[in-house]
């Protein structure tokens, strides 16, 4: 299949670890670290009956960085026109597209496209940043909507997720630590429940700057587990084994 065209500003980049090759643009958007650490922590139902969907998409990346893991489909989400086009193109780069569909718009609108109660996993790598009046917000637009709740909050992307989400089905954040307990209040009222959380560290003795959450929807109260923390760098600022892995690959 030929190489979709480029447009100006735009690159080629790729995730060594499973040679995914992926379309960005600095200008625009470039996937980061806590998109690869989403699609390593979901866990995904093998069959080929499988429905997994990815809500606040982006460029694809997190969609991509998953489809080894399941012979099923995977839908994208993203309402930023420019970055569902990247996905798209990304998309059709890796011949993916018997897999991989990704749909334009708001995802509070998804069931246009993908059922309620039909989805075994759901993920989101969310905007951070809450929209406050007094908070400052990248003048590009693109990463501005990107990192801040100008286009949705948490509180719709887990009301999203729980709509989506067979009984049983699991669902996937990434976000930052101080915002957990929001986080899980939300999915308390959402009916997910959470069984696994790792925070991630940029170095040794940093506090933590990300947080992986797994939840089940409808899942049995207890049976939470904390599991090891993940640090990025060591102390020299080189990658940590664990990330190197996931990046480049096992030696």
């Amino acid at each position: 299949m030929a190489t979709p065209e480029l447009k100006p500003g735009e690159r080629i980049d790729q995730l060594y670890s499973q040679d995914v090759q992926i379309i960005q643009s600095p200008e625009v958007f470039a996937f980061s670290l806590d998109a690869v650490l989403l699609a390593d922590f979901a866990k995904l139902p093998p069959r080929q009956s499988s429905q997994t969907v990815d809500l606040c998409a982006g460029n694809g990346a997190v969609g991509l960085f998953m489809s080894h893991k399941t012979r099923g489909k995977i839908a994208e989400v993203e309402i930023q026109p420019r970055l569902a086009d990247m996905a798209r193109r990304s998309v059709q780069l890796n011949q993916l597209t018997d897999q991989l569909t990704v749909y334009e718009g708001d995802l509070a609108q998804v069931n246009q496209w993908i059922p309620k109660d039909s989805a075994d996993v759901v993920t989101c790598n969310p905007p951070y940043f809450a929209d406050l009046p007094a908070s400052q917000k990248n003048p590009n637009q693109y990463l501005a909507i990107a990192r801040h709740e100008i286009t949705t909050d948490l509180a719709t992307v887990v009301a999203t997720t729980s709509g989506l989400l067979k009984m049983n089905g699991k669902a996937y954040f990434v976000h930052r630590p101080d915002r957990l307990f929001q986080l899980l209040d939300l999915m308390a009222a959402h009916r997910l429940a959470p069984k696994r959380i790792r925070l991630v560290h940029p170095k040794p003795q940093k506090e933590a700057n990300m947080v992986l959450v797994e939840a089940i929807k409808d899942g049995k109260p207890g049976g939470l587990r904390f599991l090891a923390p993940l640090t990025v760098y060591d102390h020299q600022g080189t990658y940590t084994p664990e990330v190197k892995a996931l990046l480049y690959g096992k030696d």
